[in-house]
């Protein structure tokens, strides 16, 4: 019997303790569950905060395009619109125009565009519908066209709108003509500049048009459906010859380099200058600028030689060849090439080829007499070959560092002047646009005969 009660007591014990053991299962679950409860709506309130900032930081990035000026005054904006200057700039105590600044949205945007044309890049290949090196040994001019007035002759610069195959020209004649190769017609000619224009880019995306020129002023035109191309923004931000303009990979921006030793930054939609750069002992005027291809660095060329590379987010200086590894002369003309390390630069001595990953000059091409300058240099699309222009127009095949650049073909200056002032690739490098200083146009490529033999070929093969 006691025994019996003993272990009734211990079983009583049991399952006290087991009681008390659920008990606090329980307040373990209630307060797990309370826990989960309060984790989930916690990510929702993240999710809502990271979706609301997201259309702030949207918002707020139209509205300084809109409004590109500091909100720290309510001075007037300068905004240009259809060629006229509404208001002055705001100045600051320095007499210098306040300028907003590259701001950490837009360099977001520049350093995301960096990110994926970079890993593109790494894929690229070479298009099959390039043209062969055997197609370009045959180029020969197909086609001259008068675009510029005879009383000041001269072509100084010429873009390719490549989808359109729509070629502009800037000429000393203070025109810039827009040409569709194709039909062989004029679209339009622009007259607003009052001086030469330097410099011309297309910005295919937006169907804009943006000139450079002498008169210390840039101009953005927008085509219209009908062909004709107006005058969107007029910006007179340099202090003397605007000489070179570039348009950025991303579009959205471009800019310009001027002899007063300055370059800007532009937003394309407004028309506003976002920065002026230039360094305090800078006394040599620019004469040449390019974007790189992935968009965060700018290149540079002086007029006494000395090429500098600049970081566009912070508006820093990186790196500057002058003295025995610089050039002799005006830089005259700069071109990045599409893999993204290459750089050639064009002066009174020639062109020279720069590695961008060591930073060197790893070559030199001497095609003139050291009397005659190499005005223009331009790497294909692809990357293939680079055209080089002086007295002549010569076309090589681009190799690596080591080993040699051949020399494909040497197309005649057939204006007469001996001064070649500007070369540019066609798509795929079937044909090959050149401005001298005569007042025509002309298109160097394969007779009509061997287009056609060519494109049956190109069929066949595909």
């Amino acid at each position: 019997l006691r025994r019996l009660m003993i272990l009734f007591s211990e079983w009583d014990a049991l399952m006290l303790s087991n009681f008390a053991l659920e008990q606090q299962l329980h307040t373990a679950r209630q307060e797990l569950s309370h826990a989960l409860y309060q984790h989930d709506a916690a990510c929702r309130v993240i999710a809502r905060l990271k979706k609301e900032r997201d259309e702030s930081r949207t918002l707020l990035a139209q509205a300084e395009r809109q409004i590109p000026i500091s909100a720290a005054g309510p001075a007037p904006v300068a905004a240009v619109t259809n060629g006229k200057r509404a208001l002055e700039d705001e100045v600051g105590p320095d007499g210098k125009k306040i300028r907003p600044g590259i701001n950490p949205v837009i360099i977001d945007e520049l350093t995301e565009c960096n990110s994926v044309l970079s890993a593109q890049r790494k894929k690229r290949q070479v298009p099959p519908s390039l043209a062969p090196i055997d197609a370009l040994e045959r180029y020969t001019q197909i086609s001259s066209h008068p675009l510029h007035k005879t009383n000041k002759p001269g072509i100084l610069s010429i873009d390719i709108h490549h989808s359109k195959d729509i070629i502009a020209t800037g000429g000393i004649d203070t025109n810039a003509v827009l040409f569709d190769r194709p039909s062989g017609q004029v679209l339009c000619t622009l007259t607003d500049h009052s001086k030469k224009i330097t410099s011309l880019k297309f910005v295919p995306r937006d169907e804009l048009l943006i000139t450079g020129s002498a008169d210390k002023t840039v101009r953005v035109w927008q085509g219209n459906e009908d062909g004709s191309y107006g005058c969107r923004h007029t910006m007179r931000d340099h202090g003397a010859e605007v000489e070179a303009v570039t348009v950025h990979a991303s579009q959205k921006y471009f800019a310009t380099a001027s002899r007063d030793s300055t370059w800007c930054f532009y937003d394309i939609s407004t028309g506003s200058c976002l920065t002026q750069v230039g360094e305090a002992s800078g006394q040599d005027g620019y004469t040449s600028a390019a974007f790189h291809p992935d968009g965060l660095i700018l290149g540079t060329g002086t007029s006494e030689g000395v090429i500098k590379i600049w970081d566009v987010k912070s508006q820093a200086r990186v790196a500057k060849f002058e003295g025995e590894v610089g050039h002799v002369g005006t830089v005259t003309a700069m071109s990045f090439s599409e893999n993204g390390y290459f750089l050639a630069t064009a002066a009174l001595d020639g062109v020279k080829l720069w590695d961008l990953r060591k930073l060197r000059n790893f070559r030199t091409l001497s095609p003139y007499d050291p009397d005659t300058p190499t005005s223009s240099v331009e790497f294909d699309f692809s990357g293939s070959y680079i055209a080089v222009a002086g007295s002549d127009i010569r076309v090589y095949q681009v190799a690596n560092v080591k080993t040699e650049w051949n020399l494909v073909k040497t197309l005649p200056d057939l204006s007469g002047t001996g001064k070649v002032t500007s070369v540019k690739f066609g798509a795929d490098a079937k044909y090959v646009a050149v401005g001298s200083m005569d007042h025509n146009l002309r298109v160097f490529g394969l007779p009509g005969d061997e287009q056609m033999e060519e494109a049956k070929s190109e069929s066949a093969a595909q």
